[in-house]
């Protein structure tokens, strides 16, 4: 068999596809986690005001401003022995597994009960949580369009990964739930901690899978970083690109509506829904997740037909409309039943997401003549964190307005039960309709698209008669 066949047999191996999965499963599982609970607990359990955590979370934005392009750069340029990505990976496994720990370990836990030191804890474990996720993250994205490198094999191995996500989401939003009855009652801090322990168990074990037997650098790339434009040049290009800037604009309102869902769904399914059991709340939300697994095979289908970005905006319409219940709905039944189809959306959101930065990414290379997936993600991940600026100023002006700055469970009146339902569906509506009027705006589709493709083989075959 020769090198070319032998490759394709590995790009296509359903072992190769999982184990390369875990680092999704691992990634997914640590970050929507955190992005589930981390509100909830600093707020109802720590009682943090939520200013000061909106500023902590401001905070934590502007550290990113410089963290995540400035590893993506990094990883881009590193040369070892072992490749770019992976000894990143390596560094950064154990620490984030360890972070899933400390983010739940305030000194409330040792009785310091003031409000100052537990604010100080929570911008400094939140930044520190960040680096190393971060550092995880970009890596093991950023091998994923260079390991499948052609449209075939990306499809294949994108359909294992949105199911390891899938069970991710599930993991992150109801694992919490059975070590913690109700995730808005101090009594239960200390179950926090106990599902920090197991997060961070999981996280090792699939990290150890994924570089044993998923993680492999292409031999064609490998030298690519002594063409490699410095840090700011490489930034530069990133921000010069018009299908770069379309697609980060959309994805900014997509990431919001992510966040928020996750973030506020603690506090509408209780005080909304009425549901007193934080597992149900958790089953509410993971269902729309679940039944993802159902419309992906819709919209894989409607992507072969029509491409990825009148996919985009058909799919993102679709969401738009199943939103429209939250502001209304009242009872846990409705709940349900609103979340699963809501799934519609959220499935085309995860299908499409690596697929169409895939499809950036090999245009740059044609411009610049080396493969940048992490300076991309790196850029793509800096501008992501305005959406969570963008949500804790949402939650911060509904919250003061409504006078529940201080969390009171005993003093919820109509009017912050109005500004919850707000948060849920009249913001996450109107970040739907920017989104898609930025992939309306997105040029890569059609011939252009066609043309890259066809030019990327070419010079790939260039790239492999040089080794």
């Amino acid at each position: 068999m020769n090198e070319t066949k032998r490759e394709e047999v590995q790009e296509f191996s359903v072992k190769h596809s999982l184990a390369f999965s875990c680092a999704s499963l691992a990634d997914v599982t640590t970050y929507q986690s955190f992005v589930f609970l981390i509100f909830t607990f600093y707020f109802t359990i720590v009682r943090i005001n939520v200013v000061l955590i909106s500023i902590g979370f401001g905070i934590w934005s502007v550290w990113n401003a410089i963290n995540d392009p400035l590893l993506g750069g990094l990883s881009d340029r590193t040369h070892t022995k072992w490749g770019r990505r992976i000894p990143w990976i390596m560094v950064s496994l154990i620490p984030l597994a360890f972070m899933m720990i400390l983010l739940y370990t305030p000194p409330i836990s040792f009785g310091i009960t003031d409000e100052m030191s537990n604010f100080l804890y929570f911008i400094i474990i939140i930044i520190i949580f960040e680096l190393f996720y971060t550092m995880f993250s970009i890596n093991q994205t950023a091998l994923f369009p260079e390991v499948f490198i052609d449209e075939e094999a990306r499809a294949k191995a994108n359909s294992f990964r949105q199911f390891f996500i899938v069970i991710a989401l599930v993991v992150a939003l109801i694992v919490p739930t059975l070590f913690i009855p109700d995730l808005t009652d101090r009594k239960y801090l200390p179950n926090y901690w106990n599902f920090g322990i197991f997060a961070c168990i999981l996280v090792i074990i699939l990290g150890i899978i994924f570089l044993k037997w998923g993680a492999r650098e292409k031999a064609e790339f490998r030298d690519d970083y002594k063409n490699m434009p410095g840090l700011i040049a490489s930034y530069k290009i990133c921000v010069k690109s018009k299908s770069f800037r379309w697609l980060v604009f959309s994805s900014i309102w997509i990431w919001f509506v992510f966040g928020m869902l996750p973030t506020m769904i603690p506090l509408y399914g209780k005080f909304v829904l009425g549901i007193q059991n934080s597992l149900y709340i958790a089953v509410m939300l993971a269902l729309a997740f679940i039944s993802a697994v159902i419309f992906i095979i819709v919209w894989q289908k409607v992507v072969i037909k029509i491409g990825p970005r009148k996919t985009w905006i058909y799919s993102m319409s679709v969401w738009t409309l199943t939103m429209i219940p939250l502001l209304f709905i009242s009872d846990m039944i409705w709940g349900f039943i609103v979340f699963f189809f809501m799934g519609s959306g959220l499935a085309a959101a995860m299908f499409l997401r690596d697929i169409t930065w895939a499809n950036v990414i090999d245009e740059d290379e044609l411009n610049t003549g080396v493969r940048r997936e992490a300076a991309y993600y790196g850029m793509n991940a800096l501008f992501m964190r305005f959406s969570t600026i963008l949500i804790f100023l949402a939650i911060s002006l509904v919250f003061t307005s409504t006078g529940w700055t201080v969390y009171a469970p005993e003093k919820v009146t109509p009017e912050i039960i109005f500004g919850l339902r707000l948060l849920m569906g009249a913001f996450n509506i109107i970040a739907l309709l920017i989104a898609i009027f930025g992939f309306y705006m997105y040029p890569l589709d059609g011939e252009k698209l066609k043309n890259v493709k066809e030019a990327l083989q070419k010079l790939h075959a260039e790239k492999k008669s040089k080794i």
